[in-house]
Order: structure tokens, then C-alpha cells, then sequence
């Protein structure tokens, strides 16, 4: 059985396009949810970063039943 190469050559450039394709839809798509997730909260007061802490400090001092 022969196979004419006009065929296998259309062949093979459909498959590429395919993968072309999927590979921009893919592209696409990350870059979507990228744009979606909200920005990291950023913290610029070395004073709101302490307080922070002190209370992370309290709670775990609090879980370990030290105060009582």
C-alpha cells in the first residue's frame, strides 16, 4: 500500500497546527487566572509587622496554656 506524500504531508502540518493550538490555549489560560489572582498583601510598617507578631505571640502562648 503506498501512501502519496501530498497526504502525509498534510497530515503531519494538521497535527502541528493541533499542537500549535493547544499549546496558545494554554498560554491563554494561565495567563487568565494569572491576571485573576488578587496581589500579595505586602506589609510596609516595620511597627504593623511587630504587632503582628506580639499577637501571633499572645495566641500561641494562649494555646500553650502558659498564662494559667
Amino acid at each position: 500500500m503506498s501512501v502519496d506524500p501530498k497526504v502525509i504531508a498534510a497530515v503531519s502540518s494538521a497535527v502541528g497546527f493541533y499542537l500549535q493550538a493547544e499549546q496558545e490555549a494554554l498560554l491563554a489560560q494561565q495567563q487568565m487566572s494569572a491576571a485573576l489572582q488578587p496581589p500579595p498583601v505586602v506589609m510596609r510598617s516595620p511597627f504593623a509587622l511587630a504587632g503582628r507578631q506580639a499577637a501571633m505571640d499572645v495566641r500561641w502562648a494562649w494555646q500553650m496554656r502558659l498564662p494559667r
